[in-house]
């Protein structure tokens, strides 16, 4: 092993050599022995009571197996789908949790919701077949809005969820946060929306289920980013199976951004089904199905207010958010408008009293989950915008207002006034680097040329912070949480010293198969080639929790870690007997362990060798070198930095350039830089998409998806995107082993404050809800010119 392969070098990932050559294996490449293919029969309306199911037409049709509907589910009393986090209102009680059945039983609740599914030996005969069935509806008031949802008289989406409130849930301390605001200097309000996003992976979810009946048994594959998390609720929760009775594979997956964290309808349906046929059962989503079901993300209406004193430091903060949880409640819904977002609103800052108000609401509309940041993007847009909004109200320097208000870096740890203690950071150093890297000194320049050309530049800021590797287990199920958030590793040596490294979290374009293979191979010095990443596959594996929350790394790989410290315990003590030396003795750097003081020494492989060749092996150890970990962290990682972003607007179309973009992250301790790089890049493409591109749009009235292809919602294309200039700054977690911090989720985080702050300075104007399109902008244009002329 060399130090261009360890922890710190930029490894070219091992597994896009299959990627890149099409030999990827995705779960729509699996077909099975007699496979047969679902195709769901889904609602046309976004409210209304299901009269009648015929289905006799359909069943006749040429290649059908079979017909199901929601009756023929609740006869086999399949449960529903739950949600995994209780989150408790104001007054105390338990959130509204109304029924959510993977088949439409009497009502549908949005436009796409499954009322049939329908089974062929053919997609095609399946497809041909559902439009035979034939379903009466009487259609019912819909209501699209978070705010119009909660208001009174609104139509009701659920009976047992009166006024549609899931929960009034608040955090912080009120009295004191008043009382600051009665002392304030200057108070900053804003309302704005953070628009509804549809996750759009490469790949669509997909399904294939397997039940044998010789043993009474599951195999389901499925497009999931948590397989082992599937497989209990699956068994637990809806299908009341045995877990030792099921096996989930997660093989290759194109993407998942969170959408593919939950329990859905779909493959829970093929996995019923497969038993009532007794044939495999397949469903891939079209990507009509994708747009209309994937679980979507973002969503809130908000009002904050920040309160400042005369110097301009930060005295209170208060917010009061509207959250859209669709018509049912996907598998984590319930958190992300509450814990994974209002903790986060203290930021970098040392704002002493913050006071949260949440309303989640149910709506007539495709559930809402965690997308790409899960509550952290929504926190930091409204902490960005109400700063920069404050800075330029009080005539002071955005860049210099936050940094009066950043926590000193000799202030770790540091408590925040809502839950978080902040392990580390310097915060200060990243702000400093990227106003050096952007040349912020030289934009009244750059401005002063752009408007010499008709055009407008603008810059912004964004200085966020994150939490990862949601953790420890014990905090997160004292605030409602209902599984552990541990990780599982296992490094297990072959008798010529290759490695197997076992691992419950999941890669779906993380680079897990290089990265986890770079710890291993700086810890027991075994090379990166020679070392082999096995994950997503419930047999194969230790139970694991999974990859969402950038907590691959921080978690998963720390597990991998312990596993290398029990490794090397029990190499040292088998290095002893071959080298006739004391345990105590014997000294490890990179899979050569060597007597103290003497030139004695044997490497990782030959110790291997002898674990399982043991003729001449310590008579107290047992053979065989394979070690399995378990770690739950003692807290969060919280990755941050601060992204400038400037912008040159064109007010006679409307059209933003992104002139030049400047990211600088803290993300600990970096495995691979190359890798860490691209994940940067990829989530800022995602926070552009939202602020300049991206918007979900339903009809207010009837409820349908108007942004329901790619012909109406618009993903951010190259041209879109400008050659973002990445740097970092450093402070090690003390928290992992490994000194890492996620740095998955932080584009996306950082990114749409930054630029919505960047086009609003250009157009000298207050605010401007995402996202930025250019017929928005060019009407912002018109309506700013008479003052800017006046200016």
């Amino acid at each position: 092993m060399t130090a261009e392969s360890g922890i710190g070098a930029s490894v070219r990932r091992k597994e896009d050599r299959r990627f890149i050559t099409g030999n990827g294996r995705y779960t729509d490449d699996l077909n099975r022995p007699g496979q047969t293919y679902a195709f769901f029969v889904r609602s046309p309306h976004a409210h209304a009571r299901i009269k009648r199911v015929d289905t006799a037409k359909a069943a006749k049709m040429p290649g059908v197996v079979a017909v199901f509907t929601g009756k023929d589910v609740a006869d086999s009393k399949v449960g529903g789908l739950i949600c995994g986090w209780l989150i408790k209102s104001k007054d105390g009680s338990p959130h509204k949790a109304p029924p959510h059945p993977i088949i439409a039983l009497d009502t549908v609740r949005h436009v796409g919701d499954q009322v049939a599914v329908v089974i062929g030996e053919t997609l095609s005969q399946a497809r041909d077949a559902a439009e035979q069935v034939q379903v009466d509806y009487e259609v019912l008031p819909a209501v699209i809005d978070p705010k119009d949802a909660a208001a009174k008289g609104a139509a009701q989406v659920h009976a047992d969820a009166p006024g549609n409130l899931c929960y009034d849930w608040e955090l912080g301390d009120k009295a004191a946060t008043e009382a600051a605001f009665a002392k304030a200097h200057h108070v900053a309000k804003l309302d704005l929306v953070n628009n509804r996003l549809i996750p759009n992976a490469m790949e669509p979810r997909a399904a294939v289920a397997e039940y044998d009946f010789g043993t009474d048994s599951y195999t389901v594959w499925s497009t999931s980013q948590n397989p082992h998390v599937l497989k209990l609720l699956l068994c637990a929760f809806v299908l009341q199976v045995p877990e030792h009775k099921m096996r989930v594979i997660a093989p290759d997956v194109g993407g998942g951004f969170g959408s593919k964290i939950f329990n859905y309808p779909e493959e829970t349906v093929c996995t019923w089904a497969s038993k009532q046929i007794r044939r495999p059962v397949k469903w891939t989503a079209e990507r009509s199905e994708s747009f209309l079901t994937d679980a979507h993300g973002r969503d809130h209406v908000t009002h904050v207010e920040l309160a400042l004193d005369k110097d301009g430091k930060f005295l209170a903060m208060r917010v009061d958010t509207y959250a859209n949880l669709g018509a049912y409640l996907s598998t984590f819904a319930t958190s992300v408008p509450t814990y994974l977002y209002a903790p986060l609103l203290a930021g970098p800052y040392t704002t002493p009293q913050l006071y949260i108000e949440v309303k989640g609401v149910f709506t007539h509309t495709t559930p809402v989950d965690a997308y790409r940041g899960a509550g952290r993007p929504e926190a930091t847009y409204l902490l960005e915008r109400i700063v920069e909004t404050a800075a330029r109200e009080m005539k002071i320097d955005p860049a210099e207002l936050r940094r009066r208000n950043f926590i000193p870096p000799d202030a770790f740890p540091y408590q925040t006034p809502v839950i978080q203690q902040y392990d580390i950071g310097n915060y200060h150093a990243s702000l400093d680097k990227a106003l050096e890297m952007i040349d912020y000194k030289g934009f009244p320049a750059r401005r002063a040329q752009s408007e010499k050309k008709g055009k407008r530049r603008g810059i912004g800021f964004s200085s966020y912070i994150e939490a990862c590797g949601i953790a420890p287990s014990a905090a997160v199920g004292a605030l409602g949480g209902g599984v552990g958030l541990w990780e599982s590793g296992q490094v297990r040596f072959n008798p010529t010293g290759s490695v197997t490294i076992h691992t419950g979290s999941h890669s779906h374009g993380q680079g897990h198969e290089t990265t986890f293979a770079q710890i291993v191979a700086d810890k027991l010095g075994v090379p990166i080639e020679n070392i082999e990443v096995v994950h997503g596959d419930t047999d194969k594996t230790a139970f694991g929790m999974g990859t969402y929350g950038s907590r691959s790394l921080a978690v998963g790989g720390s597990a991998i870690v312990k596993a290398c410290d029990k490794i090397v315990a029990k190499a040292k003590k088998i290095a002893a007997h071959m080298l006739e030396a004391a345990v105590e003795d014997i000294e490890h750097e990179r899979g050569v362990f060597k007597v103290s003081g003497t030139d004695k020494s044997v490497n990782i492989a030959q110790i291997a060798f002898s674990a399982y060749v043991p003729h001449n092996y310590p008579a107290d150890v047992e053979p065989g070198l394979d070690e399995t970990a378990f770690y739950d962290p003692l807290n969060f990682s919280f990755p941050a930095g601060t992204h400038i972003c400037e912008v040159e607007v064109d007010p006679d179309t409307g059209i933003v350039e992104i002139a030049k973009w400047v990211a600088v992250d803290d993300f600990g301790t970096v495995i691979n830089p190359m890798v860490v790089e691209g994940q940067v890049h990829g989530g800022i493409a995602q926070g552009v998409g939202q602020a300049l591109l991206e918007t979900c749009v339903y009809d207010k009235q009837s409820g349908q998806l108007l942004t329901g292809s790619y012909m109406d919602y618009c993903m951010p294309r190259a041209d879109n995107l400008p050659s973002f200039e990445v740097g970092m700054t450093t402070t090690p977690s003390p928290l992992n082993p490994l000194g890492v911090k996620g740095c998955g989720e932080a584009g996306a985080i950082a990114a749409p404050p930054a630029l919505i702050n960047a086009v609003t300075d250009a157009l000298g104007i207050k605010h401007l809800d995402m996202p930025a399109s250019p017929e928005k902008v060019w009407r912002a244009a018109q309506a700013s010119r008479p003052r800017m002329a006046a200016e």
